[in-house]
């Protein structure tokens, strides 16, 4: 790997990670709810979960969905549902008499969810297209873009996490904290708005 090549790939990783997505609306309501230790688990699973989901698409499950759009699309519903059911939490964690029944995301849900997540699909194939070449080791390239996103995706994540632990005392108000989990869990299935549009075309 060359050091221009690690750099483009890091620029285009960290930009993607750090925008607003479905990925850190979530870890920004988990900071503002849970706090920060509760909140690793969360964190974990999408730094680690979108580089394993990377890895499965560069190497060829890309392929079987473009030959069996069917299942993509089954997937696709199985994940608006799963989504739903995320926006669903986040609001109700805004209700302090339920609050303590309410548990943040774990590893592997949130490693799950970037199956689900468009954002990250963007991701993916965009980098895929961009960042590989056919007449070198496509596996060794997709393994070493897939490490950058690691490096790129910690820093985006714990940003989002303190930005949320940081509105922790200005949402201590029970009737703005409910507000704001209102908010973020419109937000979440705003962001799947596009796959929604996209399967009933």
């Amino acid at each position: 790997m060359s050091t221009q090549f690690i750099v483009s790939v890091f620029i285009f990783a960290l930009t993607a990670a750090i925008t607003p997505g479905p990925n850190n609306v979530m870890l920004m309501s988990s900071g503002v709810n849970f706090g920060f230790r509760r909140s690793v688990p969360l964190l974990l699973g999408v730094c680690i979960g979108f580089p394993a989901m990377f890895l499965a698409v560069g190497f060829g499950l890309g392929t079987v969905f473009q030959q069996s759009p069917r299942l993509h699309e089954i997937i696709s519903v199985v994940g608006i549902s799963y989504l739903l059911y995320l926006a669903w939490r986040i609001a109700r964690s805004g209700e302090p008499e339920k609050a303590r029944n309410i548990k943040p995301l774990t590893f592997l849900q949130s490693a799950a969810f970037q199956w689900v997540n468009p954002k990250a699909w963007v991701m993916a194939t965009g980098a895929i297209a961009a960042f590989t070449t056919s007449d070198g080791d496509i596996y060794a390239q997709v393994i070493n873009i897939a490490m950058i996103f690691v490096t790129a995706s910690i820093p985006s994540a714990l940003t989002w996490l303190f930005f949320g632990l940081g509105l922790q005392n200005l949402l201590s108000d029970p009737v703005r904290l409910r507000q704001f989990n209102y908010l973020m869990a419109a937000l979440l299935v705003l962001s799947m708005l596009p796959v929604i549009l996209d399967l009933l075309q």
